[in-house]
């Protein structure tokens, strides 16, 4: 079997150094927000290249804590893409604010900057941009729409760890951006994790509460805060494992790069980048009108995929209050979508047999 993704393969490339940290972190008796995490923090800021990082427990927190933090609430409105995950939209349900759902364009399955002006109002207080599949947003329109409106710029780049546009990197494309370190993730923990990075100091130091309960101080909470912090062993792990991220980046490139040459068959619809720095693949997104279908020959003959995702959040019952609205496009992408294996340990025999059987289909 050609497994959608060995993460045990992945975490043996490095498993010496992360044993290593890991020891490390036991023999310190400091396990939470201590030296590993401040140590992450710094590194993830240069990386990213932000002035500030901070560490918290996942994805979601991290952007639930975004928008507690600029005070959105009851009645403003955060425009989001309907194709996305729906971590990113319960972030802003969480915080009592609305979320306005923009279709996105169908080649590169982001937020479709042309139908944003459309849904913004005198409510509108920000455009949350997902960064999906691993592919940068198109961002300059979302920066003048932002400068004309005056809203608020959050990323939620959970699958684009290292994704460039225009010489910035994802995280250091609007005012905010939150990160998740799900194992699967390009850069991954072993264990939940996630980080805030922005420039923004008052921001910044109002978050460090946030996630503590709300405290600077010990026992003195000046905010409604939340336990959110990122564990020193995660962070020893992601230490080591941002060190390698750049080339195991590269590497899912090189691999895109040879399904993107090779594959060649009329019933699959493959993705689309503008140029090969905006994305860095956290998943190879194929469509295909028969799906089921392909998925079955596909493990048929020992290869195994994942549908990224079935069922767009307005049709969840999450969010029964939109389950008559219509989003076209985002309900062709749900209905036919494939994620092929992809991973930085993605041998070259097995590339090669994917892409035979895909051609094969019929």
């Amino acid at each position: 079997m050609i497994p959608f993704l060995d993460l045990k393969a992945v975490n043996q490339l490095h498993q010496v150094e992360i044993e290593k940290a890991i020891q490390k972190v036991v023999e310190s008796g400091w396990y939470i927000l201590g030296e590993e995490v401040e140590r992450f923090e710094d590194n993830f800021a240069q990386y990213c290249g932000t002035k500030y990082c901070l560490g918290v427990a996942n994805g979601l927190d991290a952007l639930t804590l975004l928008i507690k933090a600029y005070g959105f609430s009851d009645g403003d409105e955060i425009i989001v893409p309907a194709n996305t995950y729906i971590a990113s939209i319960l972030s802003i349900s969480a915080n009592g604010a609305i979320p306005i759902l923009v279709e996105p364009d169908l080649l590169s399955y982001n937020i479709d900057p042309a139908k944003i002006e459309e849904k913004i109002t005198s409510k509108t207080k920000a455009i949350l941009v997902v960064h999906l599949y691993g592919q940068t947003v198109d961002m300059e329109q979302i920066y003048k729409l932002a400068e004309k409106y005056n809203l608020k710029i959050i990323e939620d780049s959970a699958q684009a760890h290292g994704a460039i546009y225009k010489d910035k990197k994802t995280g250091n494309l609007g005012d905010a951006s939150g990160f998740s370190f799900y194992p699967g993730k390009n850069l991954g923990a072993m264990g939940d994790g996630g980080a805030i990075t922005t420039n923004d100091q008052q921001l910044y130091e109002k978050l460090i509460a946030l996630r503590n309960y709300g405290s600077h101080k010990k026992y003195e909470n000046i905010f409604k805060g939340m336990n959110s912090r990122l564990d020193e062993m995660q962070a020893a792990i992601l230490n080591v494992k941002l060190r390698y991220l750049d080339e195991d980046n590269q590497k899912r490139r090189e691999i895109a790069n040879y399904y993107l040459a090779n594959i060649n068959n009329k019933a699959i619809i493959l993705p689309y980048t503008k140029k090969e720095e905006n994305h860095v693949w956290h998943l190879f997104v194929v469509r295909t009108k028969e799906r089921e279908k392909l998925q079955k020959h596909l493990l048929d003959n020992n290869i195994q995929t994942m549908i990224h995702y079935p069922i767009p959040a307005h049709k969840q019952q999450a969010y029964k209050e939109w389950n008559n609205l219509t989003y076209p496009i985002t309900e062709k992408i749900h209905q036919e979508v494939l994620s092929l294996p992809m991973s930085p340990v993605l041998q070259n025999n097995k590339i090669e047999k994917v892409v035979e059987v895909l051609n094969g289909y019929k």
